[in-house]
């Protein structure tokens, strides 16, 4: 799951191109959106997308990204029920 973590950290920072972050800098659980790392609605568009292309994940229903991309601890455990890659 560590692993797991740091991958999705590293991903984020990619597509988002958060270049003042490093996954260190990432907490597991600080929120992404809002206080946290600040993302918004376009950002949670491409975590979809990332989602799709790198895990074979889809996401139909966009109110339930909102519980998914909480933190990263939760994005990591959906990964791990959910993954088709």
């Amino acid at each position: 799951m560590e692993e797991l973590i740091q991958q999705l950290k590293s991903q984020i920072i990619e597509v988002l191109n958060l270049e003042d972050f490093k996954p260190e800098d990432i907490d597991n659980d600080a929120p992404l959106f809002g206080e946290g790392l600040g993302l918004d609605s376009i950002d949670a568009l491409e975590l979809i997308v990332m989602m799709e292309k790198n895990y074979g994940i889809k996401i139909k229903d966009p109110s339930a990204g909102k519980e998914i991309f909480k933190s990263i601890s939760t994005m990591a455990e959906f990964v791990e029920k959910n993954r088709t890659k």
